[in-house]
């Protein structure tokens, strides 16, 4: 698969109609998805379109390389889990289609990253190698060219100047629980900041929904709405929510839902369930997984994030229950 699918499935206006192009690819060149598949007894052959692609379980990346072919990794992305779970690892081929992936996604949301000061609030991760969220903030920092723009650990009143101090678009991404104890201890009016949450409440206070945290950190960070980043250690992509929870794609992702209980029964819209990921930016590992997350999905393809299945290791990009 070469650098011109790439730019066809983040330049086309339809980019699903290269799923069965995708899926023959890593069928013939991901020995663990071609095993799979075959375990399953599908036929490659018959898979057409988008409710005949099999989805690959999100566990295997815990437990086997998920790569098409063979090559050197520029980048190994690994979860962060707990010290009771064994951590994700995504062998990424080329860094340049994830940061294509994630700026352009940014600019079809937000608009240019160079318009935002860029703040990061990502402490335990900073803490840790091979973050997949360090490593999207870090050039969303360089490339915004904003002097203010940075990582912030635990230096809160310092943050909280800083913020205070500008006049010009904001951007605060931060993972949750590192928001929580930023809220707690400033209230703010901060009406050119979006505040953005990764999800990780690295298990503190599960009991807290998301209504309940949005509304308090609404409250004390003096914005109208909270923002959401929806992504994983296992995905190059990301959808975004602007408000109430409800995530949006960019068009080379696509989430559906399949049943609870057969995990072959899919659904496109107005259903709830659990959550399958098309990301075709996974071009060299699998774009076809099937994840832990519990969701429901919308007639226009937006969906929301329910929680998680109560058998599925907690990880640390989400241990909160909405």
């Amino acid at each position: 698969m070469n650098d011109s699918f790439a730019d066809r499935i983040f330049t086309d206006k339809s980019p699903e109609v290269l799923v069965p192009e995708l899926f023959r690819f890593q069928y013939l060149t991901n020995s663990l998805y071609r095993a799979y598949v075959d375990a399953l007894k599908i036929d490659p052959a018959g898979v057409q379109e988008i409710s005949q692609v099999p989805f690959l379980p999100i566990q295997f990346f815990k437990s086997h390389r998920v790569i098409c072919g063979e090559f050197e990794p520029e980048v190994v992305f690994e979860s962060s889990g707990t010290t009771q779970t064994q951590n994700s690892r995504h062998l990424v081929k080329d860094t340049a289609i994830y940061t294509r992936s994630f700026m352009e996604a940014f600019r079809r949301f937000y608009g240019p990253v160079e318009d935002f000061v860029v703040l990061g609030l990502l402490p335990s991760y900073l803490e840790r190698q091979n973050s997949s969220l360090v490593y999207m903030v870090q050039e969303m920092i360089q490339r915004s060219g904003k002097p203010e723009s940075g990582f912030y650990l635990y230096e809160h009143e310092k943050l909280a100047e800083t913020l205070q101090s500008l006049q010009q678009p904001v951007l605060l991404i931060g993972v949750t629980f590192a928001l929580l104890d930023f809220a707690e201890r400033f209230q703010l009016k901060l009406p050119n900041v979006i505040v953005m949450e990764t999800g990780g409440m690295k298990g503190r206070r599960e009991e807290w929904t998301r209504e309940e945290l949005h509304a308090y950190l609404k409250e004390r960070l003096g914005v109208n709405t909270i923002h959401a980043e929806y992504g994983m250690t296992e995905l190059l992509s990301q959808a975004y929510s602007k408000g109430e929870g409800v995530f949006r794609c960019p068009p080379w992702m696509k989430v559906l839902v399949r049943d609870e209980n057969d995990p072959f029964q899919l659904y496109s819209a107005n259903a709830s369930g659990l959550i399958n990921v098309i990301d075709m930016a996974n071009i060299h590992s699998c774009a076809f997984i099937a994840t832990d997350d519990i969701g429901r999905l919308h007639a226009d393809g937006s969906f929301e994030v329910l929680g998680r299945m109560d058998h599925s290791a907690l990880r640390g990009c989400s241990l909160m229950v909405n």
